[in-house]
């Protein structure tokens, strides 16, 4: 084959373009590393993917299906894992309390989502599944799954990621100054139990591919979390899940919504900025109200209930946990309590809202 016809193959791919938007995502992705962001391997590729596809006309990427859904099941495998014995233990043993605190979360952030829908800052749905204080990458994906649109829903979702993070942290040093604990550093390739990895990609695949076939509206996540969890639970699976792995199923996840992004859903997202930020501080606000609650009335020490409280973001609250003198099972159990209940009742909310709103999702 001449080089000239195997050059033009290649550009036709899209490989330098690939190549290029790799190279951009380690780079954003090590930048962010450089603060400790939790959610730097989704945010890294996405920000890289926003970039690119503002700069390139013809020729736009998109990410294959096969691999993106692949890429979402182990997102929801990911949160299948922390769903343990000791979690589910302390969500049984408090019940009442977790019940109260996590519905109450959910109120405050739908009627946030509700006033942005209402205000026309955000299009039908986009603002209250935004609003939603579960995990923000099971946010994105289940969102899509049912007609939001999850540009505008990663915009809301990483910001408050961010705030959280910000926030927490700077809370949980000035609680904990004198202990100079340092959140866990992030390895990368660390020893990998390969039966067990097969295993997990294998039930991942399956999952899949029988979502697929079905036609589960949102099964992505739902699917893998939810059997993923029982299957661990009974000891007839253990998902192992090396964060090489995670970070190529993150950023096939980032590039997705990143090279949908045009320069109206920016322009867009730059006049929501003001408003969504205020809603944010608002609804971090009302939540360390609740984490005051739940220190007077229930005894709770207050970094713990602050971090139990968090409107989402539970894998930086876990790492922000993990190097803090807290309650970790009460608030990862709090935390996947309202992932939960959020991902169960996500959509039925969603088209309440929609409906009280008189609007319909549409792009911008």
């Amino acid at each position: 084959m001449p080089i000239s016809h195997a050059r033009r193959l290649l550009r036709d791919a899209g490989l330098p373009k690939w190549a290029l938007l790799l190279s951009l995502s380690t780079a954003f992705t090590v930048f962010l590393e450089l603060f400790a962001l939790p959610a730097s391997l989704l945010i890294g590729p996405m920000v890289a993917a926003i970039a690119l596809a503002l700069t390139v006309g013809k020729g736009r990427l998109r990410v294959p299906l096969w691999p993106l859904q692949l890429g979402q099941v182990l997102v929801g495998l990911m949160m299948a894992r922390t769903i343990t014995p000791d979690i589910l233990g302390t969500m049984v043993k408090d019940a009442p309390l977790f019940l109260l605190f996590i519905f109450s979360v959910i109120a405050i952030a739908t009627g946030l989502g509700w006033l942005l829908t209402r205000w026309q800052v955000l299009p039908g749905t986009t603002a209250v599944w935004g609003s939603s204080p579960g995990g923000a990458s099971a946010m994105v994906i289940m969102s899509e799954a049912y007609g939001a649109d999850a540009r505008l829903v990663a915009f809301m979702q990483y910001l408050r990621v961010v705030f959280v993070a910000v926030g927490a942290s700077v809370i949980s040093r000035l609680w904990v100054a004198a202990d100079g604990a340092e959140p866990p550093p992030l390895i990368l390739f660390p020893e990998v139990d390969w039966p067990a990895l097969a295993a997990t990609m294998a039930f991942a695949a399956l999952c899949a591919y029988s979502v697929r076939r079905l036609r589960i509206q949102g099964g992505m996540i739902i699917v893998p979390l939810f059997l993923g969890a029982f299957l661990q639970g009974v000891g007839l699976l253990r998902i192992e899940l090396p964060m090489w792995l995670l970070a190529i199923a993150y950023a096939l996840v980032g590039w997705s919504i990143g090279l949908r992004f045009t320069r109206s859903i920016l322009s867009h997202v730059a006049r929501a900025l003001p408003r969504v930020s205020a809603c944010i501080v608002l609804l971090m606000a009302l939540c360390g109200c609740m984490a005051a609650a739940l220190h007077v009335f229930a005894g709770i020490d207050p970094l713990t209930a602050y971090l139990a409280t968090s409107p989402g973001g539970a894998d930086s609250v876990a790492i922000i946990a993990a190097s803090s003198d807290v309650d970790v099972p009460f608030v990862m159990a709090m935390q996947t309590g309202r992932f939960l209940v959020i991902l169960l009742i996500g959509p039925m909310l969603a088209r309440f809202i929609a409906r009280r709103s008189g609007l319909a999702e549409g792009p911008v």
